[in-house]
């Protein structure tokens, strides 16, 4: 896993739009995953203006999210498709019918989490998948104990997770107790993770995840089996890992290689 640590939340949101704009760059019909939540408002806001300012096109790509509340039609305030259509969507050249937010107002959930996963399979797959993580270390709704081969399903929310999010409510009552999630192996199948954390009550969660054992009770710590994962944290959020110095260090030499300073590892530069 490679681990970037920026000073605070908008290096972070600075960051995490960089490697966003260059897969879009690179693969104009890429296909992106989508979290929502806090985190990665300004790593959106950064892409929005990247569209506005320096052309960045998003008229070919194709986005799926991660999950949404049960019960919430996609004009509720609260929705996870409301909050991606104000935060994203409507202020870039995406084809409205190229993103794709699950549905909480399904009828049969079973079957459309079913039509959810072929959906992105007949997209090719998920080339970036961008990740929040919650205080208690898990990704998507995935909540501790959720099986870290688990595929799109409905998922009930812990008592934690729902004190987190009452604040987007405005009581923990309004808050749903059901969502339908990517599962922690649908997310692992994806080519790329973004991993993003700011602020100091994400700090044991990142540390589990990235140091820790892989455990079901800490869902995103599955994301050590990825082949490709890049975390993107800030100073509060990487305080408590052990290894800073050596991931430190691992990007000081990937910057040195990226610009071609062979003779910094004793290599020829001629």
């Amino acid at each position: 896993m490679r681990v970037i640590v920026e000073k605070d939340k908008e290096g972070v949101s600075r960051r995490a739009a960089q490697f966003v704009a260059n897969l879009v760059r690179r693969r104009p019909t890429c296909v992106l995953g989508l979290a929502t939540g806090s985190t990665p408002l300004g790593m959106y806001a950064e892409l929005i203006r990247m569209h506005r300012e320096e052309g960045l096109d998003f008229s070919r790509v194709v986005t799926f999210n991660l999950d949404e509340y049960v019960g919430l039609s996609g004009s509720h305030p609260q929705s996870y498709r409301h909050f991606m259509q104000q935060s994203l969507f409507d202020h870039i050249n995406i084809d409205p019918r190229d993103t794709h937010v699950p549905d909480g107002r399904a009828l049969d959930f079973e079957n459309y989490c079913e039509q959810y996963e072929r959906l992105i399979a007949e997209e090719g797959g998920i080339d970036l998948q961008v990740l929040g993580i919650g205080s208690d270390g898990h990704i998507a709704f995935n909540e501790p104990g959720s099986s870290l081969g688990s595929r799109t399903r409905l998922k009930t929310l812990t008592e934690e997770t729902v004190r987190d999010n009452a604040r987007f409510f405005g009581s923990e009552k309004e808050v749903p107790r059901l969502a339908i999630t990517m599962g922690v192996g649908t997310i692992l199948e994806s080519r790329q993770c973004l991993l993003l954390a700011a602020g100091d009550s994400k700090a044991r969660a990142i540390r589990d995840t990235i140091e820790g054992p892989i455990t079901a009770q800490v869902t995103a710590s599955a994301l050590q089996l990825h082949r490709d994962v890049i975390a993107v944290l800030d100073e509060e959020a990487a305080r408590l890992l052990e290894r800073r110095a050596y991931y430190r260090e691992v990007e000081q030499a990937q910057a040195a290689l990226q610009a071609g300073q062979l003779g910094k590892f004793g290599m020829p530069t001629s």
